[in-house]
């Protein structure tokens, strides 16, 4: 197995709280010691001269990122997405491991669909691919999945997403069964009657563009409903995807009663209103909905003040022909697992809204915590996954040159700074720029 030393970088690591100069030594596919830059950090009994050197000066070297919330197609509808590919556009976007949902087709819900996705991960050799059950059965609501022989096979928690848990009865059992577990359960949080046929926030360019709108409302009253449920039975809910500045306040207001909740939030609802859509791109058709500036402010601040957890891209390909319709009739859905870490720098970082420590915090040690896996940090003896990151590139996206399948992006062309020069998988380099 390589045995590298990563000299002379940034080394921020959120859950040590270390930001400072030093290098990086891995071997057999942990860290094995972190220590002042130029000093050189090979332990006793190992020359120095036997591990390859990267170079790391200019650079920020992070634990590596972790996407808790993607969708890859595999199984079923492996013409957008495979694991493979999708795997493959994550270490380019700097991501170590990502977490995927199990709205596949036939859906993730029992224990030979998880090691299917386990192995095929395996199989593509470079970022961890961490399997998200169903929490019911087709994700149809009705019954509950096998959510214990579903951990035994490598999930990491549960979530019907693509659809809430509409019964409250099941979404009680579920939170105490996962409880049981260890597992959170991933809540995509919308009321389908409030919902109704809306493509876009239920406000003033809804009603300019004479779109049917999706209240927040659809949202807030299920994130209410999920919190009540989890303060009654301890069991750990995450709410996926946060859009609206009512769901940050309802969450920050039960992390102070001190229910088990964590949250995140996809990058585009930070950057993007539904402003944007004006001009009907098909690509700026997502679930949860672009919302208004007011909702967007707030959730960076509830990033910012930790009321919000987590960072994710929500990775949703789409083939071409099926977005290239009128905006009503598209599928929701927009890729982002190689354009997240240029926009946190670009839009959150740059311009002083978030600190670098911050941003990493909410795409390592933070998701580690929430889905219980041993990474996140580099600590001494864990897993030798890092990201290396060029925070002064500055670049161009085109969504023509992604890893990715599938080009639904509406970041293509934008002017950004900050990509992923290395990502290392378990002491590897999976991806160099």
């Amino acid at each position: 197995m390589a045995q590298l030393l990563i000299k002379g970088g940034r080394v921020i690591d959120p859950a040590q709280g270390v930001d400072r100069k030093a290098d990086v030594l891995i071997a057999n596919g942990r860290i094995a010691a972190v220590g002042p830059g130029g000093t050189g950090v090979a332990p006793v009994g190992h020359r120095q001269d036997t591990y390859a050197i990267v170079d790391a000066a200019g650079l920020i070297v992070a634990p590596g990122l972790i996407d808790m919330h993607v969708h890859f197609r595999e199984p079923g509808n492996e013409a957008e997405e495979t694991i493979a590919s999708g795997a493959a556009a994550a270490v380019a976007g700097g991501f170590t491991a990502v977490a995927v949902m199990p709205n596949t087709d036939p859906a993730v819900d029992n224990e030979p669909a998880v090691a299917f996705q386990v192995a095929q991960g395996e199989r593509a050799g470079l970022c961890r691919v961490l399997p998200v059950g169903a929490v019911s059965v087709g994700r149809k609501g009705e019954r509950l999945a096998e959510m214990g022989q579903m951990v035994r096979a490598g999930a990491v928690g549960f979530s019907d997403d693509g659809d809430p848990v509409r019964g409250p009865r099941l979404m009680r059992t579920a939170l105490q069964y996962a409880a049981m577990l260890g597992k959170p359960i991933l809540a995509h949080c919308e009321d389908k009657d409030l919902a109704g046929k809306g493509v876009m926030h239920a406000g003033l360019w809804a009603t300019k563009l004479g779109l049917g709108g999706i209240p927040s409302a659809a949202e807030e009253v299920m994130v209410a409903r999920d919190l009540i449920l989890a303060e009654a039975t301890g069991g750990k809910l995450h709410v996926t995807h946060v859009s609206t500045r009512g769901s940050v306040r309802l969450i920050r207001d039960a992390k102070k009663r001190g229910v088990p909740v964590t949250a995140d939030v996809a990058i585009h609802h930070l950057v993007l209103t539904d402003e944007a859509v004006a001009g009907y791109d098909p690509n700026l058709k997502m679930n949860p909905p672009l919302r208004s500036a007011e909702d967007a402010e707030a959730l960076r601040a509830a990033l910012a003040d930790g009321t919000i957890d987590c960072l994710v891209s929500d990775h949703a390909p789409h083939a071409a022909e099926e977005k290239d319709v009128e905006f009503a009739l598209a599928p929701f859905g927009i890729i982002g697992l190689e354009t997240t870490l240029p926009l946190v720098v670009t839009k959150l970082i740059e311009p002083g809204l978030l600190t670098w420590p911050q941003a990493i915090a909410a795409l390592t040690c933070n998701p580690a915590r929430v889905l219980g896996i041993e990474a996140g940090t580099l600590a001494v003896g864990r897993p030798a996954d890092l990201t290396l990151i060029d925070p002064t590139a500055e670049w161009t996206i085109d969504a023509a040159k992604f890893r990715s399948k599938a080009r639904n992006c509406p970041f293509h062309g934008w002017a950004v700074r900050g990509r992923a020069a290395a990502t290392i998988v378990g002491g590897a380099i999976k991806f160099r720029a």
